[in-house]
């Protein structure tokens, strides 16, 4: 992982820390962000800007151009997977994505935490 990724995903670990949503912090040992713009050509997946899949943050951006409050919402997912490893992804096939409780959560996160106006959308467009 490169340093850029090490860094972004420190500064959302500091953010998430101060956030009391699940008994024990997010885990760092297996996470990790990278860029993976094929990924976001693919047609399911155009209209997000990062998807997680438990320990791995897909970025459509460059690391060093995601915004932190992108990753912050990307590591939320990975925090809630280390709580509700297979109720979470589940969710998203019962509930969609746009109401799905998980995926507020996530926005939220990134919203409470952020240095910025928290009325604007967390993640630029889906994520």
């Amino acid at each position: 992982m490169t340093p850029a990724a090490r860094a972004a995903l420190g500064r959302a670990k500091a953010r998430l820390d101060g956030l009391d949503l699940y008994p024990r912090p997010v885990r760092m040992r297996f996470v990790r962000l990278v860029t993976a713009p094929w990924l976001f050509r693919l047609p399911w997946f155009r209209r997000f800007d990062g998807y997680t899949m438990w320990d791995l943050i897909l970025v459509r951006a460059p690391v060093e151009a995601a915004s932190d409050d992108l990753v912050c919402h990307e590591l939320c997912h990975t925090w809630q997977m280390q709580h509700r490893p297979l109720r979470m992804p589940i969710s998203y096939l019962l509930r969609g994505y746009e109401r799905n409780p998980y995926e507020l959560e996530a926005r939220r996160a990134a919203a409470l935490t952020s240095g910025s106006n928290p009325s604007h959308s967390s993640t630029g467009t889906r994520g």
